[in-house]
């Protein structure tokens, strides 16, 4: 825990972002033993702390019910779907790629009125499981507890697509105001439920908000339209004595931590070293007040062990000195090699005792 509140280490967390499914399978061939098949068996197979060291609370935030997932047409690679959430896309069923989206499923101000109805009541039957149970046996391990505290411009961008809340934040803010304010209002109702008198160590924000080389967003409009909402989540976070709040987004983010900082979520990751990203730099611009993770180039990862190890070395002064827990800026594709991931993986596990 120490190293994630900026304070004298003592021993690094081990963790990684994720692994393409093409990327063990690619493994198998070089030395990965076939057992290998998913990320909680690779962090097992390399000792990470992703399956030991959190456990995620028993909620479901969000979309509740999910949609239901519908095949609509299939060909020999690829299928045309409803998703979870309600959108139409075409899947390629040989990769781990983006889908195509047709359609989204909230374009009118009338899907919203359904959306809101059927899968956004925070009281709905069978949201949030029994914490205090779940929390106790946690403890009793020994185990940090993760809350997942959800999104609001991520997941209206996802239910809206890019182009449609673009627009939408131009031609209709007041109706995108009003979504962020109930989807703001989902999460704080399945936070009263799940904020028992018990202890919580993190809660995490998801937010893909941005391209390599900008974010989708401008600061100032994410400030006026979102932040509003997010500091009634954050401050609620707070009262109930978490201090760590981690978001997750991907590209060049640096122009939003600011906001991010504002209202108390002050560990971002996974850092996108093609993106811009660059954690010491970062560190020297925010001081500690910026919790970090990731930032270990997927690129150099694929190249060549000299640059690994100058990777890893430029980096051991910021995990030492705690607030920087190291990882791959993504999950691992697959044109890194298994060689170089072994070797990588050993730099950190003698940097990290």
């Amino acid at each position: 825990m120490a190293a994630f509140k900026a304070q004298d280490a003592g021993r690094i967390p081990n963790v990684e972002f994720g692994y393409w499914e093409e990327t063990l399978t690619a493994w198998h061939t070089q030395g990965l033993p076939k057992s290998v098949t998913t990320d909680g068996k690779a962090e097992e197979y390399f000792g990470l702390d992703g399956v030991t060291l959190f456990r995620e609370l028993p909620i479901k935030n969000g979309l509740f019910p999910q949609f239901e997932r519908t095949v609509l047409s299939r060909a020999e690679d690829r299928e045309i779907i409803t998703d979870e959430e309600g959108n139409t896309c075409e899947v390629f069923l040989s990769s781990s790629s983006i889908p195509r989206y047709i359609r989204y499923g909230l374009a009118t101000r009338e899907d919203w009125k359904r959306v809101r109805r059927e899968h956004l009541d925070p009281l709905a039957e069978g949201r949030v499981g029994d914490v205090g149970a779940f929390l106790g046996e946690a403890h009793r391990e020994g185990r940090p507890v993760l809350f997942h505290a959800g999104s609001l411009y991520g997941w209206l961008r996802n239910w809206m697509g890019v182009e449609g809340i673009s627009i939408a934040l131009c031609e209709d803010p007041a109706f995108v105001e009003g979504a962020a304010t109930d989807v703001a209002d989902c999460i704080l109702g399945v936070l009263e439920k799940a904020l028992q008198d018990v202890d919580y160590d993190f809660a995490v924000f998801w937010e893909d908000m941005a391209y390599k080389t900008s974010s989708l967003i401008s600061p100032d409009l994410y400030r006026k339209m979102f932040l509003p909402q997010y500091r009634r989540i954050t401050d609620r976070l707070h009262a109930a004595g978490i201090d760590i709040l981690m978001l997750d987004s991907d590209g060049y983010v640096e122009d939003l931590i600011p906001c991010w900082l504002d209202v108390g979520i002050n560990y971002i990751y996974p850092m996108e070293v093609a993106a811009g990203m660059d954690v010491v730099k970062l560190r020297k611009k925010f001081g500690k007040e910026l919790l970090i993770g990731g930032g270990m180039d997927k690129r150099i990862l694929a190249a060549d062990k000299a640059g690994i190890k100058e990777m890893v070395d430029e980096k051991v002064p910021l995990m030492q000195e705690g607030g920087y827990v190291p990882g791959c800026d993504h999950a691992m594709p697959p044109d890194i090699p298994w060689e170089n991931y072994v070797y990588y993986r050993q730099l950190l596990m003698e940097v990290s005792v």
